[in-house]
């Protein structure tokens, strides 16, 4: 199983939304970085939701439920998307500074590329996260 992280504002589309919806297209990414990222995910990997914007905090947990397809929202290129849905929000959402210094949690990708959308997460990385939240799968 491999472990990933993905970004959103709160405002655009939240965990909440996520939880009331039971399962969403993560489409409209449009960074070929996170493409690559999206094409590696395989069904049941788990995956953090981090709303950014404000807060900037890891929020809950997410599990790929369809692999890398075409996203429909792509009028041009070749952009992919995969199916998301939740699996639960955190005890305690773990926000960006804290991520930032933790001798494990500071290597992850989303303290070194911010702007990036969605990020791998090594097994480490997820269970210190996972430690953190006090939150068991």
């Amino acid at each position: 199983m491999n472990y990933w992280l993905v970004k959103s504002e709160p405002e655009s589309y939240s965990l909440a939304q996520l939880v009331k919806d039971g399962k969403t297209a993560w489409t409209g990414v449009r960074n070929f970085a996170a493409r690559l990222h999206l094409r590696a995910m395989k069904k049941d990997d788990l995956v953090f939701y981090y709303h950014s914007g404000e807060s900037k905090e890891v929020v809950g947990l997410a599990k790929v439920v369809k692999a890398a397809y075409p996203d429909p929202t792509a009028d041009e290129g070749d952009w992919s998307c995969v199916d998301l849905a939740p699996v639960k929000p955190v005890a305690k959402p773990v926000n960006l500074a804290t991520i930032k210094a933790d001798k494990i949690l500071k290597e992850m990708v989303l303290a070194k590329q911010s702007r990036l959308s969605v990020s791998p997460v090594t097994a480490e990385q997820f269970e210190r996260l996972m430690e953190l939240a006090k939150t068991r799968v």
